[in-house]
């Protein structure tokens, strides 16, 4: 009976930290949106909400972590348990990531609106942003019904946000050299992006958790990467 009464206790709790997780989730998938819709409609009220709502995706994070090492540390969860807990932990941290970035790009497109537009590359990268979002959807379902093949499925699809952001950094390139007053809207736009695949990182750290906590496992294949800019590290933050 009490080793019932602790499973139950710990199954609540873990419950808890999991409706956390969710609404984390929804935060954020609304992040990515709406700071994608901010670029593309150079709406600055829209990218300065984005950049508020950022504080309250890391306080849940905050609540996540603590409530997991309170449960670690009451409950003395099994090993199956504790790889639980700590992918609730990940789960949380590669979310975090994922909204700083949202209000990353937030802040650039509010500079960008000073600007005059360069082309068609706020669609291009809105398009980017939802195959991200999408992805991120899938992922936090196959982390919910502890979905290994869609969380491989999500993993996957990264290559294709990959090849998205090589697309437009190409793009970009071909608009600086065409017109030098185009750098550093390019500049800012190349950020952007680069934002936007990192997101797509970390969604495929988040469906790789899911692998690990239905498997006990990690992949131990690389992942997937059609990364194939030039001169990367010296442009990145």
């Amino acid at each position: 009976m009490p080793e019932t009464h602790i499973q139950t206790a710990f199954d609540r709790d873990l419950e808890a930290i999991q409706a956390l997780i969710m609404k984390m989730g929804g935060m954020v998938e609304a992040a990515i949106t709406d700071a994608a819709k901010a670029l593309e409609t150079r709406d600055e009220a829209l990218a300065d909400m984005v950049r508020g709502n950022d504080k309250a995706i890391d306080e849940l994070e905050t609540r996540v972590n603590e409530e997991a090492i309170r449960v670690i540390a009451t409950r003395a969860p099994t090993a199956i348990d504790l790889r639980t807990v700590v992918s609730v932990m990940k789960v949380s941290g590669n979310l975090e990531r994922i909204g700083d970035y949202s209000k990353n790009i937030a802040k650039r497109a509010t500079v960008l609106t000073q600007m005059s537009q360069i082309h068609d590359t706020a669609p291009a990268i809105r398009r980017m942003a939802q195959a991200v979002e999408l992805m991120l959807i899938d992922a936090l379902d196959a982390y919910i019904k502890r979905d290994a093949k869609l969380a491989e499925d999500v993993r996957l699809r990264d290559a294709e946000v990959d090849q998205m952001y090589n697309a437009l950094f190409r793009q970009f390139l071909t608009y600086m050299m065409e017109d030098p007053r185009n750098i550093t809207g390019c500049m800012h736009l190349h950020f952007i992006a680069k934002n936007i695949e990192r997101m797509g990182d970390h969604v495929t750290g988040i469906a790789e958790q899911v692998i690990y906590l239905v498997t006990g496992t990690l992949p131990e294949d690389n992942r997937p990467k059609n990364d194939r800019t030039s001169f990367q590290k010296a442009l990145e933050e």
